[in-house]
């Protein structure tokens, strides 16, 4: 049996075609829905055919979109997203996995649209609990961190929607691409002091681990806010203009010193959180590391005191799956779910 399993955000679309535990092939592709919307469902096919789909091939969503500007209720999100959906695999198995850890059919999906919202968190730490019984999952995407405890082999979270767990330090919107640099710090070091920054978004986080040398220009799947490419030069001129400079007033230390006092905040924000989850289980000590800023989670983990169990647990059982890997863990979910599993 093979599954496809999805994770359709707003602004990056994940899936992974799954055999058993083997992800035979993987996509992590940036698309924002908003500036396209109707493209979403010929998007899908695209993404499928270039995975190897076939027709018999059984398909478990996820998704994130629903929180797109371009809809103005998450229940419109979701029912947006099914459509195209349904449309783009007419006639396949289809499945949505939702935050209760259960998947529905299209029909009954479409009836309890705020359970199939968001639900990607759900998917990974339900492969993650049936691998490591007792650990906190430390997932940091390109946008959102994903902070779950998982305790007996089940995920313990204590929010299941997106504001539930944004008040509980679950969910931190904090990610190593997307998040512009002054939703990060509001001061950074510059000549003998601090100054403060620009709120223009001239730069994102992903600049900063750009020209730190910890991701990847192929892994800056955003657009650059000066539409410029995602190389370390250009990313340097962009972290000059948060403190409305430029690279003829600012040299390289100057640019490794703002770059590092970022990285650090972040680190220390997640690792906080992290600290505020463990505090409701104590007995956790144990991190799993997922997600495309999977270097910020691991130091995180370190610096709240956890040990990690096995760097990137889940793309090292399935290396194909590495940046998608929520859809490969949905894809897995749902076979074993058709195989007769609870």
């Amino acid at each position: 049996m093979t599954t496809i399993g999805w994770d359709i955000g707003g602004v990056n679309t994940k899936a992974a075609r799954v055999a058993g535990t083997e992800a035979l092939a993987a996509r992590n592709e940036p698309f924002e829905i908003q500036r396209a919307p109707s493209t979403l469902a010929p998007r899908l096919v695209s993404i499928a055919a270039a995975l190897g789909s076939e027709r018999s091939d059984a398909h478990a969503i996820t998704m994130t979109a629903e929180l797109s500007q371009f809809f103005r209720t998450k229940r419109e999100g979701v029912a947006y997203v099914l459509d195209a959906v349904e449309h783009a695999f007419h006639g396949a198995r289809t499945f949505v996995y939702t935050v209760d850890g259960r998947f529905l059919d299209l029909r009954e999906a479409r009836a309890t649209p705020l359970l199939a919202a968001a639900s990607n968190w759900a998917a990974t730490a339900a492969l993650v609990a049936s691998l490591v019984p007792d650990a906190i999952l430390i997932d940091v995407g390109t946008t959102t961190t994903d902070i779950t405890p998982i305790s007996d082999g089940h995920a313990v979270a204590i929010g299941r929607n997106d504001p539930e767990r944004l008040l509980s330090g679950e969910l931190l919107y904090l990610g190593a691409v997307r998040t512009p640099v002054e939703a990060i710090v509001h001061r950074v070091p510059l000549h003998d002091g601090l100054a403060g920054v620009s709120a223009e978004s001239f730069a994102l986080s992903g600049d900063v681990h750009i020209w730190r040398g910890e991701l990847a220009p192929e892994g800056y799947t955003a657009p650059t806010p000066d539409s410029r490419p995602a190389t370390r030069d250009f990313a340097g001129e962009r972290l000059a203009r948060i403190v409305c400079a430029d690279r003829e007033l600012l040299d390289d230390s100057d640019i490794d010193r703002i770059a590092a006092f970022v990285a650090d905040t972040m680190i220390a924000r997640i690792a906080a959180s992290i600290t505020r989850v463990r505090e409701r289980h104590p007995h956790l000590a144990t991190a799993v590391i997922a997600g495309h800023g999977a270097f910020l989670a691991r130091a995180a983990a370190r610096r709240a005191g956890l040990h990690i169990a096995s760097d990137d647990l889940i793309s090292a059982g399935a290396p194909r799956a590495a940046g998608a890997e929520t859809a490969y863990a949905v894809g897995r979910l749902l076979e074993h779910w058709l195989r007769g599993g609870s």
